[in-house]
C-alpha cells in the first residue's frame, strides 16, 4: 500500500508582514507638522517614514536589540579600555539618524520650526529605541552647554554635524560628535543634590572628578554632561572620554545594566577616578544649568511614547485588517473595531499634544516668553500623563494580537518592553506630577499661559467646558496638594489633549474624546467608548498602505 503524503503545515490566515509602508502616513502628525510651521519638512518626514517601514531599517532594529553592547573593562594584554562593543547594525541606526539631523542639528538650522520638524522625525523614526537615547541627549546637551561661551564655540558645531564618526578620539578631531549625561547616583536618583561626586578645582583651570554614577547610557558617547559637588556646591561639568591631545579621560566602566528594554542602548555603571572636567556655568548652579535640558529631554519622552503609541496602534491596525476569527475578518467585528477605534483615539491625542508642545518648543528658543511659559507647564504634565497611558496602550495593541503579541518575533512585544522607561526618564510619576505643581506656585504665569491655552477651545463642547471648570476649581484650594498632584496633572492633560482635538482634529475624533475622556460615564479600559460615536474616521486614521 502506497502511503498518501499529509500537508500539516499549510499557513493560512496570519497577516502579511507589516513592511513597505509609510510610518509618516499619520494625518496627526502630518497635520501638526503644518500647523506648527514646519510643512517645508515633509519631504525629508516621508523620505525617512518610508525609510522606516522598509525591510532592511526593521532588521537593524531587531537585530540591535538581540545582540545587545558588550562591554571590554581590559584589552587581552591587560590593558584598561573600557569600550562597549555595538553591532554593526546599531551604527547604521545611528548613522541615519545624524545624518538625518534627530540628534543637536536643529540648533544650527536658524529657519522657524526646525525644532518641529527634528520632532516628527525623531517621531517617524520607529525602528529603535535604544539608539533614541544617545540621539536624545546629544539635543538636549546643547542648550545647557551655552552656559560656558568657550566650550559651546567649541564643540557646538561637532554636536550639531550630520556625520556620525564613532570612535574614542580627541573629540576636536572628529567630525561629529555624540554626548551624554551622568547624574543618578545609587542613593540619590532624582534627588541629584544629594549626589556626592566630587569636582576639585585644578591649576589649569579644570576640574578632576571622583565617584560613582548609578546610570550613564551610552558610555561610549564622546562626552558627558555630569553634576558633582564643587567648592561652591553642586555644579555642572563637561567630561570628555578622551582628553584633549589624544589621552584617555580617566572614566572607568563598572558593569552594563540588564534592562526590561531599551537593550540596544548600552546603559552602565561608571566611577570618575580624576577624571578631567571643564565647568559649565556657575559653582553652584548645576541644577540650574541643566533646567533647559531637561525640557528637551522631557519632551523626546512625550515624542517617544506617542511614537510608541502609533507603532503599536499600526501594529493592531495592520494584524486586525488581514486576521478572521469565527468568520470574520477580525477589523468588521464591533468589539474589535471599538477597541481599534480606543487606540487610535488615545494615539492621536498624544501626537496632537506632542506637535503642540513641539511648536511651542521651537518658539520658546526663539525667545517667545508666552510660549516658553506654556511649554514649562504643559510639557510637565502632559509628560507624566501620556508616558503613563503609552505602556497600557501598548499592552491592549498586544492583546489584538492575541498569543503572537506575546511572542518576541511580533515586534509589538518590544515596543511594549520600551515604554515604561519613558514614564522613568526625566521623573517618574510623583516626580513629574509634583514638579507641575512647583510649576504653579513658583512660576504662576505658567498657569495663566495653560488655561489661555485651554480656553480658546472653550465654548465648542459643553463637556469640554465642564472639565475645564471642574479644573479650575481642583486648583482653587491646596489643601493636600500633594496627595492630589496626580489627580490634578492627569486632569490638566486631558484638558490640554481636549483642547487641541477641539480645534484641529476632525469633529468626530474631538466627540469621542470628549465623550470617553472628559465624561467620565465610561469604563476605565481601553475599548469602552460610549455607543453612538461615529468610529470611522478613527479606524481611517489608524491605517497604513502596505503594499
Amino acid at each position: 500500500m502506497t502511503s498518501t503524503p499529509h500537508t500539516t503545515h499549510e499557513v493560512f490566515n496570519q497577516a502579511t508582514p507589516l513592511v513597505g509602508h509609510d510610518t509618516s502616513q499619520n494625518p496627526a502628525l502630518r497635520e501638526g507638522l503644518e500647523r506648527e510651521g514646519a510643512g517645508w519638512a515633509l519631504p525629508e518626514v516621508t523620505e525617512l517614514g518610508r525609510l522606516a517601514g522598509t525591510a532592511e531599517a526593521q532588521d537593524w532594529g531587531r537585530l540591535a536589540e538581540r545582540v545587545p553592547p558588550r562591554l571590554h573593562t581590559h584589552d587581552r594584554y591587560g590593558h584598561r579600555v573600557d569600550e562597549v562593543e555595538y553591532v554593526p547594525a546599531y551604527h547604521q541606526l545611528m548613522e541615519t539618524a545624524v545624518s538625518h539631523g534627530l540628534h543637536a542639528a536643529p540648533w544650527a538650522d536658524e529657519r522657524p520650526g526646525a525644532h518641529v520638524a527634528r520632532a516628527a522625525k525623531f517621531m517617524v523614526w520607529s525602528v529603535d529605541a535604544g539608539h533614541g537615547c544617545p540621539v536624545s541627549m546629544t539635543y538636549a546637551v546643547v542648550p545647557a552647554l551655552r552656559a560656558n561661551a568657550d566650550l559651546a564655540a567649541r564643540f557646538e558645531p561637532l554636536l550639531t554635524s550630520r556625520e556620525y564618526d564613532f570612535g574614542l578620539r580627541d573629540p576636536e578631531t572628529k567630525r561629529g560628535l555624540i554626548a551624554g549625561m551622568s547624574m543618578t547616583e545609587k542613593q540619590g536618583g532624582s534627588d541629584v543634590r544629594a549626589n556626592t561626586t566630587t569636582a576639585t578645582p585644578q591649576e589649569d583651570g579644570t576640574y578632576a572628578l571622583v565617584g560613582h554614577k548609578w546610570f550613564t547610557s551610552a558610555p561610549m558617547s564622546d562626552m558627558f554632561l555630569t553634576l558633582a559637588q564643587a567648592p561652591g556646591g553642586l555644579s555642572c561639568f563637561l567630561v570628555p572620554r578622551v582628553q584633549p591631545g589624544g589621552g584617555a579621560n580617566p572614566v572607568r566602566f563598572l558593569r552594563l545594566k540588564d534592562k526590561l528594554g531599551n537593550r540596544s542602548n548600552a546603559s552602565s555603571e561608571i566611577e570618575y577616578d580624576g577624571a578631567l572636567g571643564w565647568l559649565v556655568g556657575e559653582e553652584g548652579r548645576g541644577v540650574r544649568t541643566i533646567i533647559e535640558m531637561v525640557n528637551m529631554t522631557r519632551l523626546d519622552c512625550v515624542i517617544g511614547s506617542a511614537m510608541g503609541m502609533r507603532t503599536a496602534l499600526t501594529m493592531a491596525s495592520h494584524h486586525a485588517r488581514h486576521r478572521s476569527a469565527f468568520g470574520e475578518v477580525l477589523v468588521d467585528q464591533p468589539a474589535m473595531r471599538g477597541v481599534l477605534a480606543d487606540l487610535s483615539l488615545e494615539s492621536e491625542a498624544a501626537t496632537t499634544a506632542m506637535m503642540r508642545l513641539a511648536g511651542a518648543n521651537d518658539r520658546a528658543i526663539r525667545g517667545d516668553e508666552g510660549e516658553a511659559a506654556l511649554r514649562r507647564l504643559a510639557l510637565a504634565v502632559t509628560k507624566y500623563y501620556v508616558c503613563k497611558r503609552a505602556p497600557i496602550m501598548a499592552g491592549e495593541a498586544l492583546e489584538c494580537l492575541g498569543g503572537n503579541g506575546y511572542i518576541e518575533d511580533f515586534d509589538v512585544a518590544r515596543v511594549y518592553r520600551e515604554l515604561p522607561l519613558l514614564s522613568i526618564w526625566e521623573g517618574s510619576g510623583n516626580v513629574a506630577a509634583l514638579d507641575a505643581l512647583r510649576a504653579i506656585g513658583r512660576e504662576p504665569h505658567t498657569l495663566d499661559a495653560f488655561f489661555a491655552e485651554a480656553d480658546l477651545a472653550a465654548g465648542v463642547d459643553a463637556r469640554y467646558d465642564a472639565a475645564l471648570d471642574r479644573l479650575r476649581k481642583e486648583l482653587t484650594s491646596f489643601d493636600d496638594i500633594e496627595l492630589r498632584a496626580r489627580r490634578i496633572v492627569e486632569q490638566m492633560a486631558l484638558v490640554f489633549q481636549g483642547s487641541q482635538l477641539l480645534r484641529h482634529a476632525p469633529t468626530a475624533v474631538a466627540d469621542a474624546f470628549c465623550a470617553s475622556r472628559l465624561d467620565r460615564d465610561w469604563g476605565g479600559a481601553l475599548g469602552t467608548l460610549p455607543t453612538g460615536l461615529d468610529l470611522a474616521p478613527l479606524l481611517e486614521r489608524s491605517f497604513v498602505d502596505v503594499p
